[in-house]
């Protein structure tokens, strides 16, 4: 069962079940944590919400992905985890050592370490959803898309659901220095979730996902990587764990838990360039790439 969002009529927001067969069912609830605080409230589980919602209703004409989507929650803070796979230590260590592999850094020592590393991505106003444009900093030359699972988790910590999340990177300027992780990872158009939420209780094996990023430039596809959850160095309950230590978050906070997809080190992202992060279970999250102007700063 997942969960989405998307405008209706004179572009109102709907939230929307789709079921595994691709039926999608207009909710009565407007967005996913209402849904989450009705099952709270009553003391059954979100999917037992909507399964009553859904009874006795019809489905709409549109599949999931011909409806104009929406983020599928609106997540008041986007954190995310890094060098939480093998092949993001190496990505990292390629940048802040210049290639020279078998010299041993600080990410080795993150990736070994009980501590992993999170660090604050984004906001609900920074955040965008399907089909909406990722901006390039302007002051980068080595940027890449980072294809991760995205955590939705309550206020205390549950897992409510999984979504698929786009944490935009520039190499170039973490590998100059580690300090500068801020700018390499923050900035206007960054982020990305959805197109849905797949609701926690359906799912099986969390470290089962099957995860691929396609890019296209010009219509042809110039980079393809796929990967599992199951190459995942931590579990999911301590990534939480560390991230809700000494901090407060809020319902409907995202935690985004990695990525094992690095694009080759030749590789960055151009103007007009199409990505694509696909999810088994949850849906294939698509945005265009777009250069932004540089504003001129006087120093």
């Amino acid at each position: 069962m997942r969960i989405i969002r998307f405008l209706m009529g004179d572009s109102v927001p709907v939230l929307a079940a789709v079921l595994d067969d691709s039926r999608v069912y207009v909710l009565p609830q407007r967005d996913f944590l209402e849904l989450v605080r009705e099952a709270d409230e009553r003391g059954i589980s979100p999917l037992a919400v909507v399964q009553e919602a859904i009874a006795d209703a019809q489905p709409i004409p549109q599949r999931m992905e011909e409806l104009p989507l929406l983020v599928p929650v609106e997540a008041p803070e986007v954190w995310a985890c890094g060098v939480t796979y093998e092949r993001s230590r190496d990505a990292r260590n390629y940048e802040a050592t210049g290639g020279k592999l078998d010299v041993t850094t600080f990410y080795d020592k993150v990736y070994e370490a009980k501590r992993p590393e999170i660090f604050f991505k984004s906001t609900a106003a920074r955040t965008v959803g399907p089909n909406r444009e990722l901006y390039l900093r302007s002051d980068s030359n080595w940027q890449i898309p980072e294809p991760e699972l995205g955590l939705v988790l309550a206020s205390d910590g549950r897992i409510l659901g999984y979504t698929v999340g786009n944490d935009m990177s520039c190499r170039d300027i973490e590998g100059e220095n580690p300090l500068y992780l801020p700018q390499a990872k923050v900035w206007r158009g960054s982020c990305s979730i959805g197109p849905a939420i797949r609701l926690a209780e359906t799912v099986d094996d969390p470290y089962a996902f099957q995860i691929t990023c396609r890019i296209s430039r010009n219509g042809t596809k110039v980079v393809e990587g796929t990967a599992s959850t199951g190459q995942l160095k931590r579990r999911y309950d301590d990534l939480v764990a560390y991230l809700l230590r000494d901090n407060q978050i809020f319902d409907g906070t995202v935690l985004l838990t990695g990525t094992c997809i690095v694009p080759p080190d030749e590789f960055t992202l151009a103007d007009g360039d199409r990505i694509e992060i696909e999810i088994s279970g949850i849906g294939v999250l698509v945005n265009p790439v777009k250069s932004q102007a540089v504003k001129s700063v006087t120093v």
